[in-house]
């Protein structure tokens, strides 16, 4: 009886107050972040419009920031667990609402995509201090669980917030009034997080080395970029030699952190196999979707002619599904197994995906509604446990390094996906066959083919848009189809690495 009297006390004293009060601004930072993406789905026919981008720079405007992101993460999640994650986390999310505004008043397709690189900076300060600063908040695994599933559930969320909200300003105002969105949020995180998110850090972190940092960004950087010109226009000398140079900078980082007695990132995390499969499937699971969620949108509106918000509410049921699986993940894992609940989820997944590769111009939307749920549901459950594992299997002076971990597994999948699958949707897109007297332009991009159609006869721009779209669907359910397969591979690789893993239990002492 004493023993458990000792036990709820202790539960308790390690309980914050003020904690649940401190996520709801942490979540603040993550729908800021998931908003932002969102939308930009949904405005690329409009800056397709208004800024004539080639096709070749549309994908760069779509994935620079993941690419610039997945640089810099682990070195801003190891700066975040040397200065505060809390200071991190107000100065990032100042700088990306300003830089914001940058994108909204982009006038050339160069300066948007300068500003959605400078957004990335901004950016990788945000996810690893919000995961950081909830394992430091949250000493009951529990109700870490519970924590980290309403994360996760707040940026599915962000997911339907944004394309709805953007969705309303895309048919009221310019195409960057969707970037103006992030000013409130921003306020509201830096006014309250500055009273309410307490403070920590590593006590003994060493010092932080520029040279890491360096090369972390050049070989992430360049080998993205290579796997990108590789699929968009096969191998050339350059695109070589920016593969050889990132793997070279990546290898000389893992080196680095092997010899360092206080590296920038412990390379030791990777030893652990519920750690390692934990970033594994994070990685396979975003490569599979991010192609499919790009193209989504302008398949919706370009192709089925719905409107910004119409298409916005379309894509709900993602979030909708995501936000339920999330919130109950942890209670899953705990009942069933991490591994069946996670290699569960992926199947699902990929499942969906797999129904999608028979969708056409005129495909209804029960088909469409049902995989979108189905999507949603697997990867709220996968995505939530995964980040419950990766916490929990480090000190919690290494949680900044550790979730930079997971998000730049996210990250890269996000920038590879786009590369990858956008590749395929943009290589069978571009050998369509149109009427005479096509312009080049219409070949670049569908919406490029619908701004060309604006100025041809009408029997003309029928047949052009026609093949076309029907060009672009072909594309997407390619992409669909390989998504698929990667999804399936992720939940078999699953169930393997994270065999015996297992959620913790037990309260520990902060």
């Amino acid at each position: 009886m004493t023993r458990t009297l000792q036990s709820a006390h202790t539960t308790e004293a390690v309980k914050r107050p003020g904690r649940w009060l401190a996520l709801s601004v942490l979540v603040l930072a993550v729908l800021l972040v998931a908003v932002d993406a969102t939308v930009l789905g949904l405005a690329t026919p409009y800056i397709s419009e208004d800024l004539a981008p080639s096709g070749t720079q549309l994908l760069w405007i779509g994935d620079v920031y993941s690419f610039v992101i997945a640089g810099l993460l682990v070195s801003m999640g190891s700066l975040g667990d040397r200065i505060g994650r809390k200071r991190i986390l107000l100065v990032g999310a100042t700088a990306f609402g300003a830089i914001s505004v940058l994108n909204a008043y982009a006038h050339t397709p160069e300066v948007m995509i300068l500003a959605r690189a400078l957004l990335g900076v901004a950016g990788a300060t945000l996810m690893p201090a919000t995961l950081a600063l909830i394992r430091n908040l949250f000493h009951d695994p529990r109700e870490r669980s519970l924590a980290v599933g309403i994360w996760g559930a707040t940026a599915s969320a962000g997911t339907a917030v944004g394309p709805i909200v953007g969705g309303f300003l895309l048919e009221h105002f310019w195409w960057g009034s969707v970037f103006l969105i992030n000013l409130p949020v921003m306020a509201v995180l830096v006014v309250v997080g500055a009273r309410l998110l307490p403070e920590s850090r590593n006590p003994n972190p060493g010092p932080w080395d520029m040279l890491s940092v360096v090369l972390s960004l050049v070989g992430m950087v360049g080998v993205v970029y290579a796997v990108k010109e590789a699929a968009a226009h096969g191998f050339a000398w350059a695109t070589l030699a920016a593969g050889l140079l990132g793997a070279a900078a990546l290898y000389g980082f893992v080196r680095r952190q092997l010899t360092m007695p206080k590296p920038l990132l412990d390379m030791r995390l990777f030893r652990s196999r519920g750690f390692s499969g934990a970033v594994l499937a994070d990685l396979l699971t975003i490569l599979g979707l991010s192609g499919l969620v790009f193209f989504l949108s302008q398949y919706l509106q370009l192709v089925q002619g719905r409107r910004p918000f119409e298409a916005g509410l379309a894509e709900l049921p993602a979030a909708v599904g995501a936000v339920v699986a999330g919130l109950i993940a942890g209670r899953a894992a705990r009942r069933f197994s991490v591994r069946a609940v996670v290699a569960g989820g992926l199947a699902a997944v990929g499942l969906a995906l797999a129904a999608l590769t028979v969708i056409g111009q005129n495909t209804g939307y029960p088909l469409l509604g049902a995989a979108l749920l189905v999507v949603g549901v697997g990867a709220g459950f996968s995505f939530t446990v995964t980040a419950d594992v990766i916490l929990s299997s480090v000190p919690k002076e290494q949680a900044g390094a550790a979730s930079a971990v997971s998000e730049t597994a996210y990250e890269l999948g996000a920038a590879l996906g786009i590369a990858v699958l956008g590749s395929i949707v943009t290589g069978v897109y571009r050998d369509f066959t149109g009427p005479a007297g096509t312009p080049a332009a219409a070949h670049e991009s569908l919406g490029g083919a619908v701004e060309a159609a604006a100025a041809l006869p009408a029997d003309t721009a029928g047949a052009l848009l026609d093949s076309a779209r029907q060009a672009f669907v072909d594309g997407l359910t390619l992409a669909a189809g390989v998504g698929a397969a990667v999804l399936l591979a992720a939940a078999v690789a699953s169930w393997f690495l994270l065999r015996g893993q297992r959620l913790e239990d037990g309260v520990e002492h902060p």
